[in-house]
């Protein structure tokens, strides 16, 4: 089988509130997102179809949406396969990133109600104490929720609709870095923005959020440079 089957999941996709269709766009997204279909992996679509129980319709529609995402790439003799993420298409991630995240941090400390604040302070609290406790990937997933938890503050629809893939992919390269990440100084930063938030400090939000977008790219190319085979070009 060209396709491996996932060890840590079930075989078929569950009931819920989301259509067959995203349930099947989901569920591959999120085996590329930790690694279960690795890049340079050939998928093919009648197995995947096999495998999840459903027709091939639906899983030929998810793997044209991920490649439009850059998730899957097309080639030659070969098909669709998983995408390289090296340190070019990082640097393109992050130069998008620091703008948009910049301008939802400071619409975040503008909109921000005092009960979306309070559930903020809680996953922070939780990425801290993952972080402390060495349990690393929690930590890093945590982080990225908090990332998306700030774009969501900013009360603008478009700015969500625009982030969401990049959210997918910003997950992906966190997960792909998690091994040797560390998680204290990401903490420190998320809580001195969470800080300017809570004190309707939009410049020191975005501000902040810049900064620590910088940051995270210098960290992250480090990191993506010391993988084993690291891609030197773009997916």
């Amino acid at each position: 089988m060209t396709t491996p089957r996932p060890t840590g999941r079930g075989t078929a996709i569950g009931d819920t509130h989301l259509s067959l269709r995203e349930r099947v766009y989901v569920e591959l997204r999120e085996r590329i997102i930790e690694g279960e279909y690795p890049a340079g992996l050939r998928l093919v679509e009648r197995e995947i179809a096999d495998e999840l129980r459903v027709s091939r319709v639906p899983v030929r529609e998810a793997m044209q949406r991920l490649e439009s995402e850059g998730f899957l790439s097309v080639q030659p003799r070969r098909g669709s396969v998983v995408a390289e993420f090296g340190p070019e298409d990082a640097e393109y991630l992050f130069d998008v990133r620091e703008n948009l995240e910049g301008l939802a941090a400071r619409l975040a400390a503008r909109h921000a109600s005092p009960e979306r604040l309070r559930d903020l302070e809680r996953l922070l609290a939780r990425g801290r104490k993952a972080a402390e406790s060495g349990r690393l990937r929690e930590a890093v997933s945590l982080n990225a929720d908090f990332h998306r938890r700030i774009v969501e503050l900013s009360g603008n629809p478009l700015l969500v609709d625009l982030m969401t893939p990049l959210d997918s992919r910003l997950r992906r390269l966190f997960r792909l870095t998690s091994a040797q990440a560390d998680g204290e100084p990401m903490c420190g930063a998320h809580e001195r923005l969470y800080e300017a938030v809570r004190d309707r400090d939009e410049d020191g939000a975005e501000a902040l959020a810049r900064a620590h977008v910088a940051d995270t790219r210098a960290s992250t190319q480090r990191l993506l440079a010391a993988l084993p085979d690291a891609p030197r070009g773009p997916a």
